[in-house]
């Protein structure tokens, strides 16, 4: 595909919303390349590092490597991530923490909107379709309601190893983070006190574990792509509407936990009715600002997917 310096412009502005997305737990930067039409590409081009890209650059060079590995669509979408995390994180941070309610109403919003458009691209509905839809939805939903393991300690490589290559599958997948996944493996703290100690057999265990999970996984989906189309976007659109329960925006809290910092953040959350959410929690449910936030949620992607399609059109 031939690509213009705006189309790379583009495509860095929605690694910069990956990157925004990522920065709130429970979100996935992978809902939202699901959703601006470039996640199939991306598990594509992340499949191509392989054993044959290597013998490519040292056989062929770096240009055909470059090549083989779209790296162009790399650089853009890393750069846009990259700056959003850094720029965003702070703003993002301070309003989950002071406006939850109005950050998790244009979430669900936004993924309301995705699903609606995503609904389009299952071309032959029968019942394996339903099925699929219903299997991979009611799995997203149990993840977002069991009860996590909180400060499991547990250091074993092994399990490392595989929180690694599990956290890294989540990030792939739309609807549930990484983040969220180490939290139910009780390996969140775990993690985060190896970064903030630089405790470099954690970090190289977990970064191993990592890798393997990512180009493994995104082999399996884009086989999964090339052969059972329909299925897989039922099944990965069935997941986005399952975990829609993570982005509720009136929850109540039924266990904390404290950070790095000794702050208490909430770990296992419940959702609740906007009617009972003042009785129970004692704050405000804002349900006016939230509808608004949650249409203006809707509208980004609808804007976003009708300029993705006049683009498409022009080439």
């Amino acid at each position: 595909m031939k690509r213009n310096f705006l189309d790379y412009l583009f495509i860095t502005s929605k690694g910069m919303a990956m990157g925004a997305a990522d920065v709130v737990p429970g979100v996935s930067g992978g809902t939202i390349a699901f959703i601006s039409g470039i996640y199939e590409e991306l598990v594509g081009s992340i499949s191509k590092i392989n054993l044959q890209a290597f013998k490519l650059l040292f056989s062929k060079g770096i240009v055909a490597f470059w090549k083989h590995i779209n790296g162009n669509f790399f650089v853009a979408l890393l750069a846009g991530i990259g700056v959003s995390i850094l720029s965003l994180a702070k703003g993002m941070k301070w309003l989950l923490e002071n406006e939850p309610i109005m950050i998790w109403a244009f979430f669900f919003g936004l993924m309301i909107a995705s699903v609606l458009f995503l609904i389009k691209e299952i071309k032959r509905w029968n019942l394996a379709t339903i099925l699929v839809m219903l299997i991979s939805g009611g799995v997203a939903y149990f993840i977002t309601v069991i009860p996590p393991l909180v400060n499991g300690g547990n250091q074993n490589l092994i399990f490392i190893f595989f929180c690694g290559a599990l956290a890294i599958c989540a990030m792939i997948l739309p609807g549930i983070s990484g983040a969220f996944i180490l939290v139910l493996l009780g390996a969140y703290h775990t993690v985060l006190d190896a970064l903030s100690s630089w405790n470099f057999k954690l970090i190289s265990v977990f970064g191993v574990g990592a890798v393997t999970g990512i180009l493994s996984f995104s082999k399996a989906l884009k086989w999964l792509f090339a052969k059972y189309r329909t299925l897989t976007f039922a099944g990965l659109t069935g997941f986005i509407v399952g975990s829609l329960n993570k982005v509720w925006p009136w929850k109540e809290v039924l266990k904390w936990d404290t950070d790095a910092q000794g702050n208490a953040v909430a770990v296992w959350e419940k959702s609740i009715s906007p009617c009972t959410f003042k009785e129970v929690t004692h704050t405000e449910p804002q349900i006016f600002i939230a509808v608004l936030l949650a249409i203006a949620g809707f509208l980004v992607i609808y804007l976003l997917e009708k300029w993705s399609n006049k683009r498409s059109k022009k080439h």
